[in-house]
């Protein structure tokens, strides 16, 4: 039973006010750049996609500091997405598709929604799906 990220897509998280999409289909060794390029807003995009409730772990004091605040030429936005999409081909998360993607959205007014393979669904139930507690008893 094996699991791998396969996609990482961001918009308007923290740095990334312009959708970024990173296709790790042949894996990642590494992420290295300079201080300031943004190389923690990806490991905090992945925790917060995960259903991260913290707002200090994701070095902020709201919900809504995670969407791009705006810069010197760009305007800040009124929402933030991060999607997360795993090869489930070996069976490790207890749902039948092959392909699973998890996606966050967080808007301004600090309404949050959670999206299973595009299909709404509540934190309990993506936590049902990703959590390790949930495939241990499967």
């Amino acid at each position: 039973m094996s699991l791998r990220l396969k996609r990482l897509e961001l918009q308007g998280f923290k740095s990334f006010a312009n959708r970024q999409v990173f296709d790790l289909a042949d894996g990642l060794t590494a992420v290295i750049g300079p201080n300031g390029s943004g190389k923690s807003n990806l490991s905090e995009a992945v925790r917060w996609v995960l259903g991260e409730q913290s707002n200090l772990a994701l070095r902020g004091r709201r919900g809504e500091d995670v969407i791009f605040a705006g810069s010197g030429g760009r305007a800040a936005l009124g929402m933030a997405e991060v999607s997360l999409t795993l090869d489930n081909a070996g069976g490790a998360l207890p749902v039948e598709w092959r392909e699973v993607t998890l996606t966050r959205r967080i808007f301004r007014d600090g309404e949050t929604q959670y999206l299973l393979n595009g299909g709404r669904v509540r934190l309990r139930d993506l936590l049902a799906v990703t959590a390790p507690s949930a495939r241990a008893t499967q």
